[in-house]
């Protein structure tokens, strides 16, 4: 283990933390800095250390952990992530006897849901990784304000995209499940960012074949009239160009009745359910086109499934792309088209 540990905690800000030995069960936790009671402080710090001590936190892999602490006197969810600084974590593997140092940041939330946003708060972490710099100048300006607007910039992007847009929130799911190129205007840098995160959470990456997807952003792409443009200059967005359907406008109706309770946990929730509906629609259409190449009956039933399922247009454009080097299936998706087009 290096010479040097860290720890940071804080309801939304950090700790850290420092050693002398090189141990794995003799180091010592010096705070950099926290918003947290000294007590309810200290028990964190404790927590940290026993984990540490087993060897359970791993380079840039953020936990989740429920804590019990006496401020406030109930159980908090804990995300907790170990790093080193960038350019030190390259000196050390070049030079192993390099001690550099070590830092455990902590973030503090009312529950175990934290782990909902884990990826969002590993990426969060890996920004600080990089720009990280204790001088006392760039830890007050920089670190400090950084670590304490965690939960406002990790955890709350979609639900102000949700208030933001209400109904119109409709238009922006269909242009994250078609790929479709959007362009925004007149936005300040934070609600930029925000509509950007939100499209690609709701994108189906990672979830089909990436092949599909690079072939669908190229189409997508190619069709220049489909580029949906977002005007932010009003106070709700004007969109131009945008596209949507049955099935978007449904989920639309899940998002605004939760906006209701303001919880941002919900949000991601209801995000996470949407991808899992749309993947569940692509694959019964994937087994209905297999039947249809040899049965006229699962045809009529593949066609009768893109009529009612409330997003035809964009399954049948995934499956094209799919099935565009297989011949009996591509007769299948071309005979669909012109049904769907009659």
């Amino acid at each position: 283990r290096s010479s040097q540990q860290g720890a940071d905690s804080g309801d939304g800000s950090p700790s850290g933390a420092a050693a002398e030995t090189p141990s794995s069960e003799d180091f010592s936790l010096s705070l950099l800095d926290t918003n947290l009671p000294t007590e309810a402080e200290t028990e964190l710090r404790s927590f940290i250390a026993k984990r540490l001590t087993k060897g359970a936190l791993f380079e840039g892999m953020g936990n989740v952990a429920s804590v019990g602490l006496s401020i406030p006197e109930y159980k908090v969810g804990c995300y907790y992530c170990r790093f080193q600084q960038e350019n030190l974590l390259e000196m050390a593997t070049l030079e192993s006897d390099i001690n550099a140092p070590e830092y455990v940041v902590c973030f503090l939330g009312g529950s175990e849901k934290e782990d909902t946003f884990r990826l969002e708060l590993d990426k969060y972490v890996q920004s600080l990784k990089i720009n990280l710099n204790l001088e006392q100048k760039t830890l007050e300006t920089y670190i400090n304000p950084y670590l304490r607007s965690w939960f406002e910039n990790a955890i709350c992007p979609i639900q102000r995209v949700v208030q933001l847009f209400q109904e119109k929130l409709a238009f922006l799911l269909h242009a994250a499940l078609s790929y479709t190129p959007v362009e925004v205007k007149n936005a300040d840098e934070r609600t930029e960012k925000d509509i950007s995160r939100f499209l690609a959470a709701a994108s189906l990456q990672g979830l089909v074949q990436e092949g599909t997807m690079t072939s669908l952003c190229i189409a997508m792409t190619e069709e220049q009239h489909k580029s949906i443009i977002i005007d932010c200059s009003g106070p709700q967005p004007q969109l131009h160009n945008a596209g949507s359907n049955r099935f978007c406008e449904d989920w639309m109706h899940a998002f605004v009745n939760g906006a209701e309770g303001g919880n941002p946990f919900l949000f991601l929730q209801i995000l996470e359910n949407f991808k899992l509906k749309a993947i569940q629609d692509i694959n019964n259409l994937k087994r209905f086109i297999r039947q249809a190449e040899m049965n006229h009956y699962a045809l009529f039933k593949c066609y009768m499934f893109l009529k009612n399922c409330g997003s035809g247009d964009i399954l049948l454009k995934i499956v094209k792309v799919e099935h565009a080097e297989m011949p009996e299936a591509r007769n299948v998706v071309t005979v669909l088209e012109e049904f769907m087009r009659e």
